[in-house]
């Protein structure tokens, strides 16, 4: 036990801090990635560090007291399955040492197709399908409706009931709690909300998915003439005001016949695109004005002011409040205004009378006439600057990566104006942060892994050996993500940084023993050879054990599986493709590196050597020549 810990213990605090590494930088990270994942980053740290500090201490101790010693020749044979796996292996060993003698006498062909690995995952990384967080099937559906600017309230309760009957009839649905309100945004009575709380779903007559849900719905209520319809599943995550899978898109104008119609263009056009669903504008020029315009002249011959107009409309419309009652334990406000009925009948204007300046009742239609129009029932803003919103969600197989660059093509086809702003807010503005945030995420965890590999092995090329399966491994993970049909989102991301911890334990193995025969005296070749296939159980056995432990997170079920499984997704299709790669990469990348290093020294000593024969003339030339020759065949030699 003693001599397996001395063998493997610098490997094991290699492999321990190089791993916590790979999750600095998540917990130095800012935004929403940092706020979600630094838990995780800090349990999985805390977790590797216990974990090194039990395989030096109290694994060794039971190995000494539990495990038996091996039996000789001579005694009764192992049973049948320790007999057919150990020949399994050693058929798998044998195999494996021919095809790496093979590799590594043909290493320009592994170094090339590590080149060509290194292009296919930079390129898949650019053009895979790219998004936010998973979308999770918790059960419930988020309706927004809106009904016509001039509706009444009674005509939008009513059109709301009857939406709600028809979502109450689908059988998935176990019940609807159905609003009509003045929303935070536009303060319009016209605008409805529904939250679908759906059925459990389960094996044999379980319900179908929310989003499938949704569509069907979407279907049934797509022909109500006074109500339209958006709707989208709601996630376990919320991102500022419940809105479900529905993203706003903000174009802000100073001037706002430039914005009104900047924004139905933009609708339209986006309407058209295939991958977006209920595209909604929230600023239209469709709500009923009235406007009283006063006869100045006659309201001057019959001696009536603006002011008393002003206050005629006020006193009908209010209300206002002209007395108060008080009596001996309360006082009770006296209002004045127009009956129910009249208010909502625009041709009751006429019947209001102004008191003149001299007392008498005048109609107001003798002083002035109502002027009909279309106009903006509210005007947002955003900041200072007047905004329109355009709400949008995506289509069932669409990618909110590509549903922005869409939006973005969309612009120049409109043809926006330099002094228009653009831009997104809410879920898709943090998604665009989170790209920025996951390059940044990965970049950082490849230079904290290479600078602490760098210090524990005290040199600059053993890092890049140990780090060249990590190509191998994220083109895996790409590819396994793509094949699923899983977007690049930022648990997938947080897989692949998981991934560059876990991959590398492969090389360092390999290296350690490979630098320890170095030092012994062997050649390069070599050392990494039998480095490869005295290692090769153990890294069999710990990528075997690993992969074990993404199969239940990638094909997990249950409720939240939809967040997890993009990162067993990504570990399990990245350690499959890295298991095989890596075990003929690391070797012939390390034996071009050793070459490369051991030249590259010879080529200093000489050169040294060569300033101090410089000055002896063109016989230390000669000589200097000779021995550059003679160093050149014995670096071949040995390595």
């Amino acid at each position: 036990a003693l001599k397996g810990s001395r063998e493997i213990g610098f490997t094991i605090l290699s492999i321990t801090f190089s791993l916590v590494a790979v999750f600095i930088p998540v917990l130095f990270m800012g935004g929403i990635v940092g706020r979600l994942f630094r838990e995780f980053a800090v349990t999985i740290s805390m977790t590797i560090l216990v974990s090194g500090f039990v395989s030096l201490t109290l694994t060794p101790m039971l190995c000494s007291r539990l495990l038996k010693p091996l039996r000789h020749r001579g005694a009764a044979p192992y049973g049948r399955l320790y007999r057919a796996t150990e020949a399994g292996f050693e058929a798998m060993l044998r195999l494996y040492d021919r095809v790496l003698g093979a590799v590594l006498r043909r290493r320009g062909i592994v170094l090339a197709g590590t080149a060509l690995s290194i292009a296919a995952a930079v390129y898949l990384a650019a053009t895979i399908p790219k998004g936010f967080l998973p979308s999770q099937d918790i059960g419930q559906i988020w309706v927004s409706t809106q009904g016509r600017q001039d509706i009444s309230f009674d005509a939008m309760v009513a059109a709301q009931r009857k939406a709600a009957a028809v979502i109450q009839a689908d059988p998935a649905v176990e019940h609807v709690n159905a609003t009509v309100s003045a929303d935070s945004f536009t303060n319009a009575l016209s605008r409805g909300f529904m939250w679908i709380a759906l059925k459990p779903r389960g094996g044999g007559g379980g319900r179908d998915p929310a989003a499938t849900v949704a569509e069907r719905l979407r279907r049934k209520l797509g022909g109500m003439p006074d109500l339209d319809v958006m709707m989208s599943p709601l996630d376990g995550i919320q991102i500022g005001a419940p809105a479900g899978n529905r993203f706003p898109y903000v174009v802000q104008a100073g001037d706002l016949g430039t914005l009104q119609r900047l924004g139905a263009r933009l609708e339209a056009r986006l309407k058209s695109l295939p991958m977006l669903r209920d595209v909604d504008l929230d600023l239209r020029a469709k709500s009923p004005h009235a406007s009283v315009e006063i006869d100045r002249d006659r309201a001057a011959a019959l001696r009536v002011t603006a002011d008393a107009v002003r206050d005629a409309l006020y006193s009908a419309y209010g209300p206002r409040q002209i007395a108060t009652i008080y009596t001996s334990s309360n006082d009770y406000p006296v209002l004045i205004e127009a009956e129910p009925e009249r208010q909502r009948d625009v041709g009751e204007l006429s019947h209001l009378h102004v008191r003149s300046a001299n007392g008498r009742p005048v109609r107001l239609d003798a002083v002035s006439k109502v002027v009909y129009d279309a106009g903006f029932l509210t005007v947002p803003h955003v900041g200072q600057m007047p905004a329109a919103t355009i709400w949008f969600s995506l289509a069932p197989g669409a990618s909110l990566g590509d549903a922005l660059a869409a939006i973005r093509r969309a612009e120049h086809e409109v043809g926006v104006p330099p002094n228009v702003l653009t831009g997104f807010k809410g879920a898709a503005q943090l998604f665009q942060e989170s790209l920025r945030n996951q390059m940044l995420l990965a970049g950082a965890a490849l230079f904290a892994i290479y600078t602490v590999l760098g210090i524990l092995y005290e040199s600059f090329i053993h890092p890049i050996t140990i780090l060249s399966g990590l190509p191998a491994a994220t083109l895996g993970a790409l590819l396994t993500l793509m094949l699923t049909g899983t977007e690049l989102s930022v648990i997938a991301t947080l897989g692949i940084v998981t991934l560059m911890g876990i991959v590398k334990k492969n090389a360092i193995m390999m290296i350690d023993v490979a630098i320890a025969r170095r030092r012994a005296g062997s050649g390069a070749e070599a050392a990494i050879r039998e480095a490869c296939l005295l290692r090769f159980r153990p890294i069999m056995m710990t990528t075997a054990a690993a992969i074990a432990g993404a199969v239940p997170l990638a094909i997990g079920a249950g409720p939240g599986s939809e967040l997890r499984r993009p990162l067993g997704l990504a570990v399990l299709g990245g350690l499959a493709a890295s298991q095989f790669l890596t075990l003929f990469i690391t070797p012939a990348l390390y034996v071009a590196m050793e070459r490369t290093a051991a030249a590259w020294r010879l080529r200093r000593a000489y050169r040294k050597r060569a300033s101090a024969r410089e000055s002896r003339g063109p016989r230390g030339r000669g000589m200097l020549q000779r021995m550059l020759a003679e160093g050149r065949r014995s670096a071949v030699h040995r390595s």
